[in-house]
């Protein structure tokens, strides 16, 4: 049995997509704290349970019977996310599981700027001392957060940010594929599986890039950070989550995010998709 939380989101849903030309529904099992948002998967005859970080009790049953588990990082940043992701490990641990697959990203490190990185460096940290097999899916930066992070770009041909640095820019979609790949592999993947795009362009790259898209000049600005924030603020971002972000380009200004790596090419078996290639579509 493969069990799959986050199921309800984009990313591990189009993973049980993946799985499913592949495997029969029967074989799969979807955990959400909201079944009622998971009922299209039990109409395909996936069986939904119910489970919930926040609430301990309920994973254990969550993920009974799982040969493997897809756990699904917390997105909330405002969470203890390292605490509730110990509570899912806790409860895999409890269950029997057989193998942890979890979500993490490629700037994983208790040095990087950014705090997901730290949360993600410390799960996979309370992976290792679990027991449990495990594999941790090191996701480059998912390419569609360009879409806030670059700002208005379009509209003024500027593309200002606090920081530059490389960023691996990788598509969801190609991230959720190669996550069915290797649970499809059981088991030929264990530890830390960097999963990214082929290149990892800089700021000022992308500039380049949407102007030759457009056909008109995109220049990069690098603003000091303070006043990045506060023009973050002024256009309503509350401040922590500004700071939040902020320190995405400072992470990626250290190159926490610089690698690739053919990992993904090979388990999709094509070219994963490229910042010219979304900012065209875009």
């Amino acid at each position: 049995m493969i069990v799959i939380t986050g199921a309800t989101g984009a990313l591990n849903g189009a993973t049980v997509e993946h799985l499913l030309k592949h495997l029969p529904a029967a074989q799969i099992a979807v955990v959400a704290r909201d079944t009622e948002k998971a009922r299209p998967f039990a109409e395909r005859g996936i069986a939904v349970r119910h489970g919930d970080y926040t609430a301990p009790d309920s994973l254990p049953e969550a993920f009974a019977g799982a040969d493997q588990l897809l756990l699904v990082s917390s997105s909330d940043p405002a969470a203890d996310a390292v605490a509730l992701h110990r509570c899912a490990i806790d409860a895999a641990v409890s269950a029997g599981v057989g193998r942890v697959l979890y979500t993490s990203h490629q700037g994983a490190s208790p040095d990087t700027p950014f705090r997901p990185g730290r949360d993600h460096a410390a799960t996979e940290q309370i992976l290792a001392e679990s027991g449990l097999a495990w594999t941790s899916l090191r996701n480059g930066f998912y390419m569609h957060s360009l879409q806030w992070l670059l700002g208005p770009w379009r509209e003024t041909g500027v593309i200002a940010v606090p920081a530059e640095g490389p960023v691996s820019w990788t598509a969801r979609s190609d991230a959720a594929e190669a996550a069915a790949a290797i649970i499809l592999s059981e088991g030929a993947y264990d530890g830390p599986v960097t999963i990214t795009a082929s290149s990892a362009p800089t700021f000022e790259d992308i500039a380049g890039i949407a102007s030759d898209v457009t056909g008109r000049a995109v220049r990069l600005e690098i603003l000091d950070p303070e006043d990045w924030v506060k023009a973050q603020t002024s256009a309503g971002t509350p401040e922590f989550m500004a700071r939040f972000l902020l320190g995405m380009y400072q992470a990626a200004a250290g190159g926490f995010f610089a690698g690739t790596d053919p990992a993904l090419r090979t388990l999709i078996a094509r070219e994963p998709q490229t910042v010219r290639d979304y900012l065209a579509e875009a």
